[in-house]
């Protein structure tokens, strides 16, 4: 299972930390950047897995060596619904088959938005905190912008962007597209928020983990 502690070397992460650096040396946006190991545990998913999963096979041992019993089926099918469900907790791939991608979606904006409280990005002097969050199980990613941001700049512009970060993840080129990703969007900060002569660097550049 990937770990948010781990899914970016110190070297990758000294990167992504100088292109934050580098965005925020041209506009007052503050750029943030953040992995968690996953943003909700999904108990409904667990029992959902081990009932499904659990169920079918006890309903395929009773059948074939214990004539039909439900004696045995219902013991059976509690243990495996148990083992099943304890597994999936530690098998994300498993996980996710029983996660709607509804569920996955909300959870990761949930989360997110907690994060950009938690991590105090909405006290920017000029409310231009850019969150970038990657949700490892879900291998969903969400930008989110304060307000300030969003006086010129659409959630679904920001989450074109973020679509894209997930696409790079996919396929193993996690650092490479978070940095282009964030360069992208500091583009567009620099448009619309160009630094001022008294910016300070309120936020840190080092790539948060939870």
């Amino acid at each position: 299972m990937m770990r948010a502690e781990t899914f970016f070397t110190e070297a990758e992460k000294q990167r992504i930390a100088a292109t934050i650096s580098g965005v925020e040396e041209k506009t007052s946006g503050e750029v943030v950047a953040m992995v968690v190991d996953s943003s909700d545990t999904y108990p409904e998913a667990r029992m959902l897995a081990g009932l499904s999963i659990g169920g079918l096979i006890a309903l395929v041992i009773t059948d074939l060596f214990l004539a039909d019993s439900l004696g045995y089926f219902l013991p059976l099918l509690l243990g495996g619904a148990t083992l099943v469900g304890g597994l999936a907790k530690f098998c994300p791939p498993l996980l996710r088959l029983f996660i709607p991608e509804t569920r996955k979606e909300s959870r990761v904006a949930e989360r997110a938005l907690r994060t950009f409280y938690e991590k105090e990005l909405h006290t920017t002097r000029d409310n231009t905190g850019v969150l970038f969050f990657i949700s490892l199980l879900e291998h969903k990613v969400w930008i989110l912008a304060d307000r300030g941001i969003y006086l010129k700049i659409s959630q679904e512009t920001l989450q074109a962007y973020a679509n894209e970060v997930a696409t790079g993840i996919r396929q193993g080129q996690a650092c490479d597209a978070l940095c282009r990703e964030i360069e992208a969007v500091g583009g567009i900060l620099a448009n619309h928020f160009p630094v001022k002569t008294d910016d300070t660097n309120e936020l840190s550049n080092q790539v948060l983990t939870g």
